[in-house]
């Protein structure tokens, strides 16, 4: 499944490149559950007997630099890792989601409108006022 093959000799063969990044995608999801958890391990390549490996907990990868040789052992008997010798692990940027602009604007019941119409005739101090009246009218 993981075999060296000679067809990356080519540049730009975007059908390999396509293949070997599915390759190590099905990669991770097989050794996801054998390494240290909690963290979202990611294979970035697999040549040579070599495993590179990124995750986002600088614990993570140091426990299992630390195990590499248990971890090894456990994952050379998965099927296309049996000439497994080395582990690599690179610290990767956390994923960020993208921030939505949330919108905060919700209606206030007419209840609450008049307490907070209330309110702001009540306070002497006149931003405060007027903050308690933008907010009684929905308005930012």
């Amino acid at each position: 499944m993981f075999q060296q093959t000679r067809k990356h000799i080519k540049t730009g063969n975007l059908t390999f490149l396509t293949a070997q990044v599915a390759q190590w995608q099905k990669l991770t999801k097989l050794i996801q559950p054998l390494l240290p958890q909690p963290e979202k391990w990611q294979v970035v390549c697999y040549q040579y007997g070599v495993l590179t490996l990124t995750g986002e907990n600088q614990a993570m990868i140091s426990q299992l630099g630390y195990l590499q040789t248990q971890y090894i052992t456990k994952l050379a008997q998965l099927e296309g890792l049996n000439e497994l010798q080395k582990i690599q692990v690179r610290l990767r940027p956390k994923s960020q989601l993208p921030q939505s602009p949330t919108d905060s604007k919700t209606s206030l019941t007419p209840e609450t409108q008049e307490m907070l119409q209330g309110a702001a005739g009540l306070v002497s101090d006149p931003k405060l006022s007027q903050a308690l009246l933008r907010l009684a009218s929905n308005k930012k």
